[in-house]
């Protein structure tokens, strides 16, 4: 094995403590996977008011806008199963009552505040809980202040001498804006620091613009992706400064936990399957339609779990939707999100009751049971970093429908493109007509095609998206962000 490296995963959320989104998965699976591949990993997060059974460990003070805020660190274990031996991952929590202690993660008017005090704190917290790490893992705007903090007012303390940086944009719609006097909070120069060149952004400051210029390295969530934030049209008002920086930004794709995932062991399903017992995956069904009140027969189950919002291609879903419902399918939608989305699909119910079933909400053991349950799963997004749902679809036996763009390209093969290695269905012009099209060819080989619905089964649960491979580029990543690191402190010292 290489070096065994000293890594701290900072993010704002993290899975199984809090969650709102894919990062808090990511960010509780990817650390397990390199403890399994042998490094001393490490977590830090603010300790939110839902958060329990914490060790209190230390506290120190943390400068804010001209006086002092204690931070209080705590600790608990995340344990890694599936491995040789039983791992435990430290994950160290930043308390503090006036930022932490409220309803909800995020969407508070001071989260700037709030997001600058857990970055400054994570930097004060590290020498006295005595780990130097070799490699910073920052994650998305709340985390992207930190790198500018080591290399602004740390730049010459000797702990942190060797430290790398990285920072991984998991969705770059959500830049962490903010009014210019949160600049107060920072303890930054405005003359220094609002600036065009610096992190000023159409009058505010921009947090995620902060950690794409400080961070040694940075990185996507996919291939794709990476390439997609270079452009006009996905890159934010930030495709200019990533293409400057091209040369250090990198696409690693996520992975999903397969011991959480995976059908043959999952207790949150109906029944237990796995390729050689595939026949098993249609009593699922049988059991979804009976707790949602569809009738119980063999038609193609179509579901979507997801946020609702425009990025996720609902758009064009709906304008194709009734279509779909006058033939002879059943439809399972399991989310929240926009209001416009949530009644259209709620009307929806009311017209399709023996066709329609709509959960408003999330419900994770629901979520397995349905990845478990369906067919076909649908990911039409406008833009997707990555996107999991594709891929816990494949491990269940259930065949995504995706439009190619970031991750979903990256993961998904076409079956009529690539009947070898096909594992799914995409379209590459983003509109209502191509994927009304590609859901037909879908339900078609489904009705009319077992053999080969059967084979295309086979490839999609036999796609490995486990986090090892994925993990081990990481490991990559850390190494060329700590070369870089090295020799830009000999070029600084002479």
């Amino acid at each position: 094995m290489q070096e065994r490296l000293k890594i701290l995963l900072v993010s704002s959320e993290v899975d199984p403590f809090a969650k709102t989104g894919g990062l808090a998965d990511v960010a509780g699976s990817l650390p397990k996977a390199l403890a399994r591949l042998g490094h001393d990993i490490r977590i830090i997060m603010p300790r939110y008011k839902q958060i329990k059974n914490t060790e209190y460990l230390n506290d120190m003070p943390v400068e804010m806008d001209g006086h002092l805020e204690t931070a209080i660190v705590r600790q608990a274990m995340l344990p890694v199963k599936g491995g040789e031996a039983d791992l435990r991952i430290p994950v160290y929590f930043i308390d503090n009552y006036k930022f932490f202690y409220r309803e909800g993660l995020y969407g508070h008017i001071d989260d700037g505040a709030r997001f600058n005090f857990f970055t400054k704190a994570v930097l004060s917290a590290l020498p006295k809980l005595d780990f130097k790490p070799d490699v910073i893992h920052c994650n998305d705007w709340q985390t992207a202040m930190l790198p500018l903090f080591l290399k602004v007012k740390y730049e010459d303390e000797p702990f942190y001498k060797n430290t790398a940086t990285v920072f991984t944009i998991h969705n770059l719609q959500y830049q962490g804006r903010f009014p210019k006097d949160v600049l107060i909070t920072l303890n930054l120069p405005e003359k220094k620091f609002f600036t065009p060149d610096q992190l000023e952004y159409w009058g505010q400051v921009n947090y995620m613009k902060a950690g794409i210029l400080y961070s040694d390295l940075i990185n996507t969530v996919s291939d794709k992706y990476s390439l997609e934030i270079q452009t006009s049209e996905f890159g934010e008002g930030l495709d200019g400064l990533l293409r400057k920086r091209a040369q250090d930004l990198y696409g690693i794709l996520n992975g999903i936990d397969y011991n959480n995932f995976n059908p043959e062991t999952d207790e949150r399903i109906y029944k237990n399957f796995s390729l050689a017992t595939i026949e098993d995956k249609r009593e699922n069904k049988y059991a979804l339609q009976e707790e949602l009140g569809l009738p119980k027969k063999d038609v193609p189950m179509i579901s979507l779990i997801s946020r609702l919002a425009s990025q996720k291609g609902l758009d064009l879903l709906a304008n194709v939707i009734n279509d779909l419902l006058e033939t002879n399918v059943q439809f399972v939608l399991l989310g929240s999100g926009e209001d416009r989305y949530q009644h259209f699909f709620s009307e929806l119910k009311i017209r399709y009751r023996d066709k329609a079933a709509i959960h408003i909400g999330f419900d994770a053991d629901l979520a397995q049971r349905i990845y478990a349950a369906s067919d076909i799963f649908l990911m039409p997004s406008r833009f997707e970093p990555c996107g999991l749902g594709q891929m816990i679809s494949m491990r269940y036996g259930t065949i995504p429908v995706v439009h190619a763009t970031g991750g979903l390209e990256d993961t998904v093969i076409d079956y009529h493109q690539d009947n070898e290695r096909g594992n799914g269905f995409s379209f590459t012009h983003y509109s209502a007509v191509e994927l009304w099209k590609t859901i037909q060819r879908a339900v078609g080989l489904y009705t009319d095609y077992p053999d080969q619905w059967r084979q295309l089964v086979t490839n999609a649960m036999r796609s490995d998206f486990s986090w090892k491979n994925s993990a081990e580029k990481y490991v990559s990543y850390y190494l060329r962000a700590i070369t870089k690191r090295r020799e830009n402190a000999l070029e600084r010292t002479g």
